[in-house]
């Protein structure tokens, strides 16, 4: 393939790279392609300072020369990244990065590896006919998205800059193109192990996979058979993470296997939203018309995946197959009642209780019953339980004040009696996990709108600032917590490309 080599800049960007010292056919290096007229929209500043980067330096024009692909830093290494995966359950043997370039890997000031990406940064011999860019509109939505995931305090991928390309792309109609700096603990996916075993490329494998131990667990190192515990802490980390997006309504929209990250962060936010009304069903993604990712599948889909990821190293695991399939079998046993009881214990604290009953996942699935019947808004409904663990009865009237409502109000005030906490001490609990502002679709696509129609970037800094504490009331921004009116709701998502 063809490239255009970026001209190189003398840059304070601490690369250290270690993906790029992988065999050969582990990625492809290739250069971003230039854009015509680079533009920042927005810089991460404190993640920039997280990351031991100056971001006066990224802010200024030889900054965002390198944020939109035009100049190489000094120590980036770029490479597009090999991968295959199950796309809504149909394997596809090569995918990899086909709009999206490594450009390497820093330090941030708690010692951890991240990469650092740009996503639409041009070709790569991944791109399967496709342009290799992205819209502002996607850009936006996974910035907005991946830094609301963060104050939220679920482990994910994060957001450094988007840039204005200065050029459009066509996708529908004609749409601005933009790039977006993403920053994660690493880009490596279930479908990367995937790529290697769909070979029979064992050696590939183990180099991988003693990749990922040395660089997200190297505590299984030393393990008697280090890649079933490698398999064992995946699965415990994926069912932590599912578990703790579920508890704040998100719906990651395509969890195929290529978009489920080793290194147990939230990744690629294509067709992803959070639910207004509460519906396990709920489905945004506009590709998704089985429902295979709606919002209750989640779990089950976690699950399915890494049983792949399971397949995919039993070469590792043992010589024997049956001995290697009864090793990874025990291991993913494990999911379902790790997942079940990180979701239960993260809503003992959406309800506002500080012990384990026996009886509380029925007092959880009474009251979720009662919102899937009432179509309660679920960020909301957690929201004013809080207020009623001092007396404040504005849940009831969010779930129609219906017999059962009062029945299940009454079941948890004598559940949470037995308890030694005041309703001052719940109620402040409770208010550290159960947000006011959630990125709401409607609002998340009318700063999209804004973009695209008028160039106004004003609503994207103001949503990024509201999302930015979610958990605390800011009286002036009310709007921002209230669910769309049935004129404003916004029912599917794209991914972009």
């Amino acid at each position: 393939m063809q490239t255009v080599t970026a001209q190189a800049a003398a840059t304070p960007l601490p690369f250290e790279n270690t993906y790029a010292r992988l065999p050969e056919n582990f990625f492809a290096r290739i250069s971003p392609t230039p854009v015509s007229a680079p533009r920042l929209i927005k810089l991460n500043k404190k993640l920039a300072r997280d990351l031991r980067l100056d971001a006066e330096w990224l802010a200024s024009s030889h900054g965002i020369e390198v944020l939109a692909g035009n100049r190489i830093p000094d120590g980036a290494e770029p490479i597009a990244v090999a991968y295959a995966g199950h796309q809504f359950g149909h394997f596809v043997p090569q995918l990899g990065d086909g709009r999206a370039i490594l450009l390497g890997e820093v330090i941030d000031r708690a010692g951890v590896r991240r990469d650092i990406q740009l996503k639409g940064s041009g070709r790569t011999p991944y791109s399967r006919g496709g342009d290799g860019r992205a819209a502002v509109g996607p850009v936006l939505r996974e910035y907005i998205v991946s830094e609301a995931m963060a104050a939220l305090g679920i482990p994910t991928t994060r957001a450094l800059a988007a840039v204005l390309t200065g050029e459009t792309v066509a996708r529908e109609t004609a749409l601005p193109g933009a790039v977006l700096t993403r920053v994660a603990s690493s880009h490596i996916r279930i479908g990367t192990f995937q790529f290697f075993a769909a070979r029979r490329d064992i050696d590939g494998l183990r180099a991988l996979a003693d990749h990922v131990i040395a660089r997200h667990y190297p505590d299984v190192a030393h393990d008697q058979n280090p890649y079933i515990a490698l398999l064992s802490a995946v699965i415990s980390a994926q069912a932590a993470l599912v578990a703790r997006w579920m508890l704040v309504g998100f719906i990651h929209g395509v969890m195929n296997t290529d978009n489920m990250s080793i290194a147990g962060e939230t990744i690629d936010y294509g067709p992803c939203a959070f639910m207004d009304e509460y519906d396990p069903a709920t489905v945004f993604s506009s590709i998704d018309r089985a429902g295979r990712y709606a919002y209750g599948n989640q779990g089950p889909v976690a699950q399915w995946n890494l049983v792949r990821l399971a397949e995919a190293l039993l070469p590792l695991i043992a010589e024997d197959q049956d001995e290697a399939v009864a090793l990874a079998q025990e291991a993913l046993d494990a999911f379902a009642p790790r997942f079940e009881a990180a979701f239960l214990a993260g809503m003992r604290k959406k309800i506002g209780l500080f012990t384990e009953e026996e009886d509380d996942l029925a007092l959880v699935k009474a009251l979720l019953d009662i919102m899937a019947a009432n179509h309660a808004d679920f960020t909301l409904t957690f929201r004013y339980l809080n207020d009623a663990a001092e007396g404040d009865d504005k849940v009831s009237s969010l779930l129609a004040g219906t017999s059962a409502v009062q029945d299940w109000l009454a079941q948890w005030r004598e559940r949470t009696a037995r308890e030694v906490q005041t309703g001052s001490e719940r109620r402040t609990a409770m208010r550290r996990v159960n947000p006011l502002f959630i990125p709401r679709n409607h609002r998340v696509e009318e700063v999209i709108q804004a973009a695209v129609q008028h160039q106004d970037f004003t609503p994207f800094h103001t949503l990024l600032d509201v999302l930015g504490k979610p958990f605390d009331e800011q009286p002036d921004r009310t709007q921002f917590s209230e669910p769309p009116k049935p004129q404003e709701r916004v029912l599917q998502t794209f991914c972009g490309t």
